[in-house]
């Protein structure tokens, strides 16, 4: 039996560098916000560094336009009348994080071959790809594209 408080303090973990445009990745921020307490540290990391990588490649184009500009950093982006300072980071921040989580629902998915097991690994798959359409929506608010694109075919 261990009594309640006795168990130590996880240490922190360190943070993940950027590209120098966009921020930094901070791994027991992400722990916090998405309550995600149950996985390895190092799975954690993979997933937060593949999920950046990812989010980055999408945002190469915007990236680059922006530094064409001379912007140095994506806090030196202008932003719209609508928005507040730190916008545009929070909008990047929330696309790596929910990348990362639907990585992380994926991969955890549950070892059970029971029909109850099963349909957890469904919801995870389906979490997941909510996860991804969060990503996907962060990606569009931050380059100020519509969400929803439509075309008869």
């Amino acid at each position: 039996m261990i009594a309640h408080g006795s168990n130590p303090a996880s240490t922190p973990l360190e943070t993940i560098g950027n590209n120098g445009f966009w921020p930094d990745i901070d791994p027991n921020e992400f722990k916090d916000e998405e309550r995600v307490h149950n996985v390895t540290t190092p799975r954690i990391r993979q997933s937060l560094r593949a999920a950046m990588a990812d989010i980055n490649r999408q945002l190469a184009s915007y990236q680059a336009e922006q530094q064409a500009s001379g912007r140095a950093d994506i806090g030196e982006v202008p932003i719209e009348p609508w928005q507040t300072p730190g916008d545009l980071q929070l909008l990047y921040l929330r696309a790596v994080y929910a990348q990362a989580q639907a990585d992380l629902l994926e991969r955890y998915r549950d070892a059970s071959a029971t029909g109850e097991g099963d349909e957890r690994g469904e919801a995870k798959d389906l979490a997941a790809d909510d996860y991804r359409a969060d990503a996907r929506w962060a990606i569009a608010e931050l380059t100020g594209r519509n969400h929803t694109t439509v075309e008869l075919i």
